[in-house]
């Protein structure tokens, strides 16, 4: 079968393709179909003479994304934006379109998510979701050619890693209630006492009534777990599988990049070593900012785009006060109301796209700090049982897909990141 991403195998050839009317367009004698396979667009041209008839009385019957069959000779064409084009000698309609909602003007926000399912076709959320694809691939091959070892934890769970104000709840059985996952982390812990190097790569869920253009309700999580490293080894990888990724869409998806006019100045210099600057440090810079924010407060959205605008790369803020971060991170050792963790700021005013720690490996330590959250001890017995036998310093982070993707493409939301967003006020389509 003749696919469009292929047709510099078919230079001279007869071809049959099969696909969509992306647009069209006359002028005099010669007609021009946009055609669209999946894999790629190629312009068709029919010259009245050269082509069948039937190509010119169905012209005012194929509206925008009618499916079709175009028969034609594959040529090789500088001009057009693929290298190629279709000479067009004959076109069979599968499906004809007349009202296709999206048409070739400017359209609200709120009328493309309603949407959603067909925007997905445009060229725009086509390369976003290729870079994505990308991405997500480019993530699975560092892992794996670094000694990691997926470990797919649950998504139902009988206990919430942070607390369960942000969850979303179920009735399970006779069992009680179950939470759908916000992390897989405490799961993946255990997982390093077997494997060593883990990672997981799923559907994460928070039900944060949160409106801004960074957060959804149902994203995707990459987690990562390394029995023996520190915080700072931490930092190494994290900063380390940014890069990595941020390479591969560079050298990969150009034709994408191109497409959403993204201005790759910045994703260049991704390079490392990345800045470090502490919690401390980043509150003066606030503050000085004229932010008001004082020592404990956590570090909010529009904090974090005005701490990465600073840096031309990415930067890690490190060391935040116990008091606003999670039960398992590590006390810091010379300052115990500080824990061992950083979030990893994306360069251009993106903020936090990884969140890691150290994680808590001293036993009647972990106990103390789940009492501190008013957590209950019973649930969490396994997760102590961790540190009973064998107990390991070791460290972890997360990083949230939808972000790296935003980030990367240059877009100003998260919803266009994600195929079919959730958010507070979106469950349709």
């Amino acid at each position: 079968m003749f696919w469009i991403a292929k047709a510099n195998e078919y230079v001279g050839m007869e071809v049959e393709v099969r696909g969509w009317l992306y647009n069209k367009r006359s002028k005099g004698k010669i007609i021009f179909l946009i055609i669209r396979d999946g894999s790629g667009f190629m312009q068709g041209v029919a010259v009245k003479g050269e082509a069948s008839d039937n190509v010119f009385v169905l012209y005012d019957k194929l509206g925008l994304e009618s499916s079709l069959k175009v028969k034609g000779i594959i040529q090789k064409d500088s001009r057009a934006p693929s290298g190629y084009e279709l000479a067009i000698s004959d076109v069979t309609p599968i499906h004809l379109t007349s009202d296709y909602p999206i048409q070739k003007k400017e359209h609200g926000v709120a009328f493309l998510m309603e949407h959603r399912h067909l925007w997905l076709r445009s060229k725009k959320q086509r390369a976003i979701l290729r870079i994505r694809d990308e991405i997500e691939r480019a993530i699975i091959d560092y892992f794996h050619d670094n000694g990691f070892i997926r470990i797919d934890t649950p998504i139902l769970t009988p206990t919430a890693a942070e607390g369960t104000t942000t969850l979303f709840c179920t009735d399970y059985f006779d069992l009680g209630k179950a939470y759908l996952a916000q992390t897989g982390q405490l799961y993946l812990e255990a997982a390093i006492f077997s494997h060593g190097l883990v990672y997981n790569f799923g559907p994460t869920f928070r039900a944060e009534k949160s409106k801004t253009r960074r957060h959804l309700t149902e994203f995707w999580m990459i987690e990562a777990e390394e029995a023996f490293y520190d915080l700072d080894d931490n930092l190494v990888l994290e900063e380390d599988i940014v890069c990595y990724i941020v390479k591969r869409v560079l050298e990969n998806c150009g034709w994408e990049l191109q497409e959403l006019e993204r201005d790759t100045t910045h994703l260049m210099e991704v390079k490392p070593p990345f800045e470090r600057i502490t919690y401390d440090y980043a509150v003066k810079l606030l503050a000085n900012k004229g932010f008001a924010i004082k020592w404990g407060d956590d570090i909010g959205g529009d904090e974090e785009t005005a701490i990465s605008n600073q840096f031309d790369k990415p930067v890690f803020v490190t060391d935040y006060p116990k008091a606003i971060r999670p039960f398992y991170m590590k006390e810091h050792p010379d300052r115990p109301e500080l824990v061992r963790c950083a979030d990893l700021l994306a360069s251009e005013g993106y903020g936090e796209i990884i969140g890691g720690s150290q994680r808590e490996d001293d036993y009647d330590k972990l106990i103390a700090q789940i009492k501190r959250c008013k957590l209950p001890i019973v649930p969490y017995k396994w997760y102590l049982d961790l540190r009973k036998y064998g107990s390991i310093p070791h460290s972890g982070w997360g990083m949230g897909l939808e972000r790296v993707v935003t980030w990367i493409c240059g877009i100003h939301h998260i919803r266009e990141a994600i195929p079919l967003p959730r958010m507070m006020y979106r469950l349709y389509p």
